[in-house]
């Protein structure tokens, strides 16, 4: 049996949220009054999505690049709200929180984010995210994206742990064995209630 964590890492899209990244792309067209071909050749061309959540090229940047190349006259704030405004929050994973908050364990966040997606995060409302969670790593801010190992070894010294008293819950197979290569325990997620599953096996009763 896995050994009982001492702290936990959750991924944030596709386990907090769901997102649709094609959505934002139709909204920066609509917004900039831009053809949506252009617009996803902007981004995908460029592999701009990638490299803005590695830490790469900043949002702003990108903002001016592509007024200048589309002769678009977009403002910031609403380029950012469109590429933004892509997600929704996955209330079946309320109850799993509320379980290990109620257990006191600390639970982090480790994601690959850009700047206007968690800004709109961040600027939703929701009831958790961010406030909730002890400690929050994001891929463009330090500069390392998942699978890089420099991001899990932020990690680790944010978290104050050692690696194996780590546990990690990440949609992504290759990230999730990045984590394992730096010694955490981590599991793919696949629901909520395999989460449950999973961290019960650990040693954790959430009661669900």
């Amino acid at each position: 049996m896995p050994a009982r964590p001492a702290f936990i890492y959750l991924d944030v899209g596709n386990v907090l949220v769901s997102f649709d990244h094609s959505r934002g792309l139709r909204q920066i067209a609509a917004a900039s009054g831009v053809e949506l071909p252009t617009v996803e050749g902007f981004f995908h061309d460029r592999d701009l999505q990638q490299r803005l959540e590695a830490g790469e090229v900043r949002w702003a940047e990108a903002h001016a690049e592509f007024c200048r190349l589309t002769g678009a006259t977009v403002p910031l704030a609403s380029f950012s709200r469109a590429a933004g405004d892509i997600f929704s929050l996955r209330a079946e994973m309320l109850p799993v929180l509320a379980a290990l908050w109620r257990l006191r364990l600390p639970v982090g966040l480790l994601s690959n984010s850009c700047e206007p997606h968690w800004q709109f995060i961040c600027g939703s409302g929701y009831a958790l995210l961010p406030r909730a969670f002890s400690i929050v790593v994001l891929s463009h801010e330090i500069a390392a994206a998942k699978p890089d190992p420099a991001i899990y070894a932020h990690a680790v010294a944010a978290a104050g742990v050692a690696p194996e008293r780590i546990f990690f819950c990440d949609d992504i197979e290759p990230n999730v064995a990045a984590a394992r290569t730096a010694g955490w325990d981590a599991e793919v997620f696949v629901s909520a209630n395999r989460l449950v599953a999973d961290l019960g096996r650990r040693g954790l009763n959430l009661g669900l």
